[in-house]
């Protein structure tokens, strides 16, 4: 099966500071940045993901200011969800959220209101959108990473 996205683009009102939590927020879960160095039209664009051969082969984070030059926006209702592959990934990527400068928006741990094995953390970046990451695999704290049947 194809993956559903390509990439996802979140505005920010402050590039640098966006940066700043997605480096420490999406490296606890593994992710690095796109290397966008050998292109151009990328000015005030960073990612976290795959992108490869000129974008040909994505699956991605964007963070840019919106392009009708307006204040960037949350959405209600609106929230990204990234896989992680341990509960420990879980805990370290809420951790890092909180230490720099997001807010939690519900702590690590099993949602068995979802599935049993659903362990997940829920933030919001410093312009509010809310973000989570989720673990499956496990009804308790496993001591490998998740199964990825």
């Amino acid at each position: 099966m194809r993956p559903v996205f390509t990439y996802v683009c979140l505005g920010t009102g402050d590039l640098e500071r966006a940066a700043r939590f997605y480096d420490a927020a999406l490296g606890a879960l593994g992710h690095a940045r796109c290397d966008t160095s050998a292109e151009t039209g990328f000015e005030g664009w960073i990612g976290w993901g795959l992108y490869e051969e000129r974008g040909g082969r994505q699956v991605a984070l964007w963070l840019c200011p919106p392009f009708d030059g307006r204040a960037a926006t949350v959405g209600n209702g609106t929230m990204v969800a990234f896989q992680a592959s341990t509960w420990d990934e879980v805990d370290a990527f809420h951790a890092a959220a909180l230490a720099h400068g997001g807010t939690s928006e519900g702590e690590p741990g099993l949602r068995a209101q979802y599935n049993p094995d659903f362990y997940a953390a829920y933030v919001r970046d410093p312009d509010g959108h809310k973000l989570a990451a989720v673990c499956r695999g496990f009804t308790e704290r496993p001591s490998a990473a998740c199964d990825r049947r």
